[in-house]
Parts: structure tokens; sequence; C-alpha cells
């Protein structure tokens, strides 16, 4: 009896060890799930809201086949053990990953900034696989984790920025490919001018909704194919430059398809067909240059067998082994997580400070002698620029005709990706042409700390007319001058202030046949010194 007592009590003894470790499995991988999410929920919900727009909709399937990626290696990371025979020390390294990962996350929170939050999110998610499988298993799934990268949308400034150069970009391509067929067409900026018919290469028409799909694409290409690095640096590279080209050729295609047939070719289900087609054909440029690398490189290997997409064995079981006992550095990564939400609760309590002031829409017509006529913008431009108050004048003196315009546009919070848009992004796409841009310091003009006030001057040209640009970033009491410090300060001040709110003040006019740009100057100088000193009632600090 004794003999048999003791196996029994073992194997009692086993069984409760066994399912005391799965439920301290389960409970942990509850709790940190939730708690994962609700620390990160504010950059989470705005990044799925991103992936609504046509740029963004592959960003849903970056996490499904990220975990069928990792799934691929579940064989291999048996292989190598479980629990802290595989994790190691560096499992403690991923727990720290982990915080530091959280810390940014709440940097992003405290600074109303999303693109953070959504790298604390991608940084607490490699600690997290660090704390579970070490450095060693993190070998095998790096690639992968690297791949969530591209379901996180860009920054709105930077996507701006890109969407106004492979506006320019394109045009110019798609107007070479319409010259081509003897079609005597002229560019204007984005407009392509076909004489009777007009066509504008608008922000959708970029090529940013095939770039990012694409890029994705090729990376997911790049990582499943067997062959040397070299080849997948190129396959992946080529989805840059594959992209360019093939939306430069469907505009092509649109303006001779109008030149011939009309301008009803260049809307409606035409157009979004032909955007479909465009995208599979660079797909089909993609797999062109697997097959070449194939059939000139890969020796007798055929072309199915140059990727990765073998299933592990499932007689093994769907979960990869880690163990029978969660490990300390997976309780430690998960307790930081719990802690966390303590402080993202706290967070939550804050309500971004507005400040007070005047509606731009009383901003005064006139100024000494200047005198205005207020330009309304369209109401496709006001959703575009999703501003919350702007001002758009045409000023002039009695004896001097000539026009100074002043456009400023104001928001009351810039947390949601919603910005003030730099006019050096939006110049270009209106047919000007930028000739100079420098920072210049307006003497005659005095801002609250006593300095004189800096703006940058850009002088733009659309064939012989010529104009004079001064614009700065009002930014809660500061006049910037660079993009990188608006960027920095919103940071900052959305971090210890509390407050995101900011405008973009700007001046143009014209400048004569024959006069000097020193003449237009003086004419934005004199405008300048008026209004200056009233700004502040409009645009807080």
């Amino acid at each position: 009896m004794e003999m048999r007592s003791r196996p029994l009590h073992d194997s009692d003894d086993g069984l409760r060890s066994s399912g005391a470790g799965r439920l301290l499995w389960i409970i942990s991988a509850i709790l940190g799930a939730a708690a994962f999410a609700y620390v990160f929920r504010d950059g989470l919900i705005y990044m799925i809201e991103r992936w609504d727009q046509e740029e963004y909709s592959h960003g849903s399937l970056i996490p499904i086949i990220t975990l069928f990626l990792i799934w691929q290696k579940k064989d291999a990371l048996a292989a190598m053990g479980a629990g802290t025979s595989l994790v190691g020390p560096a499992g403690w390294v991923g727990a720290l990953v982990v915080l530091g990962g959280i810390l940014v996350g709440l940097i992003g929170e405290l600074s109303t900034i999303y693109l953070i939050i959504q790298y604390g999110f991608l940084m607490t998610i490699l600690g997290i696989a660090m704390s579970l499988v070490g450095f060693r298993g993190l070998k095998l799934i790096w690639a992968p984790l690297l791949y969530l990268v591209f379901m996180v949308p860009l920054p709105s400034f930077l996507y701006a920025s890109l969407s106004a150069e492979l506006q320019l970009v394109s045009s110019e391509l798609g107007v070479a490919f319409v010259r081509w067929f003897n079609i005597p067409v002229f560019l204007e900026g984005n407009v392509i001018d076909l004489g009777i018919y007009k066509l504008q290469v608008v922000e959708a028409c970029s090529g940013l909704r095939y770039l990012f799909p694409l890029m994705s694409f090729g990376y997911l290409s790049a990582y499943l194919y067997r062959g040397p690095v070299w080849h997948r640096l190129v396959l992946f590279l080529s989805t840059i430059p594959i992209t360019i080209v093939m939306n430069s050729f469907r505009i092509g295609v649109i303006g001779v398809a109008v030149d011939r047939w009309g301008i009803e070719m260049a809307e409606g289900a035409l157009h979004f067909f032909e955007g479909w087609v465009i995208f599979m054909a660079c797909v089909a440029i993609l797999f062109l240059e697997i097959w070449l690398f194939v059939r000139f490189t890969g020796g007798k290997r055929s072309f199915t067998d140059s990727f990765r997409i073998e299933l592990p064995d499932r007689a093994n079981g769907w979960m990869p082994k880690l163990g029978g006992t969660p490990t300390r550095p997976w309780l430690a990564a998960v307790a930081v997580l719990v802690l966390a939400t303590v402080g993202s609760l706290m967070i939550a309590q804050r309500t971004e400070t507005v400040a007070q002031r005047e509606t731009l829409e009383t901003f005064p017509m006139q100024h000494d002698d200047w005198f205005g006529k207020g330009i309304p913008l369209e109401k496709e431009i006001v959703e575009a620029l999703k501003l919350t108050d702007y001002v758009n004048v045409n000023y002039a003196k009695l004896d001097d005709r000539m026009p100074v315009n002043l456009y400023a546009a104001y928001y009351a919070s810039q947390r949601k990706g919603e910005a003030v848009h730099s006019p050096r992004s939006c110049i270009p796409g209106g047919g000007w042409q930028i000739e100079s841009v420098k920072r210049q310091t307006v003497s005659d003009v005095t801002r609250a700390d006593g300095q004189p006030l800096e703006v940058n001057r850009v002088i733009i040209a659309k064939g012989p007319v010529r104009q004079v640009v001064y614009y700065w970033f009002a930014q809660r009491g500061r006049n910037l001058t660079n993009e990188y410090l608006v960027k920095w300060y919103l940071f900052w001040d959305g971090m210890t202030r509390n407050r995101t709110d900011g405008a973009l003040v700007r001046l143009v006019t014209p400048v004569r046949p024959n006069e000097d740009t020193s003449v237009a100057d003086k004419r934005l100088v004199s405008l300048l010194k008026t209004i200056y000193p009233k700004i502040g009632r409009y645009i807080p600090a």
C-alpha cells in the first residue's frame, strides 16, 4: 500500500502544481491584457480609427499576420526549452523594457500626442516578448514583431509633407506620360491643364494609398522569401519607386482618357477601378522581382518553394510551451502593467486646458489706413485643414491698391493629429515654386518679451508672378519659425501645461513687375505693425 500511495501522492502533487501553474498563467494573462489595453487605450482607439482611411486600411490585418508568423515559430521555440531555461536573465531586461514602454505611453498621454502612445505600445510588446522568451526566443520572432510598425499611422505633419512631395512628383511623371502621346498639356503645380479640361492631383492621388499597403506587403514578402539578405532588401525598398511610377502611370492614363473621351473618365467607378488595377499591378511587379531572383540565382528551387509558409506540428498543441509556471520576469511585467493603470486613471481625470480668447471671425477689417475684405474658405478646405477658427482677409491701402493677404488658422487642440500645416508643404500644391526661404527678424515689430519678431520669409513664383510670404507659428505664447520646434513644444506644453492649442499666421503680398522685393517687404511690415499687437486677443498666450 505504501508503494502505491507514494506514486499517487506524487502524481496528485504534480497535478495540483500543474493546475496551479495553469491557473496562474490564465490570471496573469487576463490581468496583463486588461491593464495593457487600458494603459494604451487612447492611442489604440485613435490608431484603429485611422485604419478607416484607405492609406491604412491594411492596418487591421497586421496584428493577425504577426500572430501567425510568431505561431510559425512555435516548434522552434519549444525546441529551445521552456520557462526559466528559455527566458534566462534577458527576461528581467524585458520587464525593464515593459516599464520603459509604459513610461513612454504615459508621457504620450500627458503630452496628448498619440504617436508617442502608439510607439510606447510597440515598445511594451517587445518587452513582454522578452519576458516570455528571452533573447534566444526573440531572435526567432523579432521580424514579425517589427512588422507591427506598419499598423501605426504616420503623424499628420509628416503625412502632409510626404503627400505634398509625392503629389508633385506624380504630377510631373504623369504629365510626361501624357506628352508621350503627343497631347498638349500644361502643368501648374498639381493642376494638369489639358486645355478644355483641368485635372487636379489632390492629396488622395499622391500615391500614399498604394505606398503604405505595398510597403507592408513588400516587408511580408521579403520576410517569407527564402533568399539572401540583399534580395530581401531590394524587394522591400523597391516598393517605393514601384508605387511612385505606377501611380504616375495611373494619372497619365486618366489624362489620356480624359483628352480622348471626356472628363467623366476621371470620375466615379472608372477612377476607383483604375486604382485597384494599379495596386494589383504593383503586387504583380513584386512577384515578378521574386521570380527573376529565383530564375537567375535560385538554382533548382521552384517559385513556390521560395517562400517559408510551412505550418508547425499541431500534434504538439496549438500554443507554444512556455513552462508549467509563469516566470518571475513575466509576473513582474504584469505587475508593472497593473500598477500603470493607476497612473493612467489619474491622467484620465485631466481635461485639456482651454484658453480664453476672441473668435477670429471678429478680427477687425480696418487697421489704421489698411482696409480689408474677408474671403471665406471653401467648406472642403476647412474640413481638410480640421481647424477650429480662421480669418482670411485681403487688406489694402487707399493710396496703394496692392493687397496683403492675412491668413490665420487657430486650433483649440492639436492632440488628435489636427495640427497647423506648414506653408512650405502647401505652397507647391498650388503651382508655386519656392525661390528662397530664410528666417528674418522684423525689427519694427516687438513681441511681448521685448524681442523683435522673427518670421520665415519665403519668395515664391508661378511663371512671371512672384510673391513674398511671411509666416510664423503662434504656439501658446511662443512665436516659432521651425516646424520641428513646434512639435517639441507641443509635446512639452501638453505634458507640463496641459495645453496643445496654437495657430499659424501668414501674410502674403504680390511683387509688381520690375519691383524690388524690398518694396513688398515694406508693405508686409506696414500691415504687420498694426495687426500684431491685436493678435493676442485671438491667439492666446
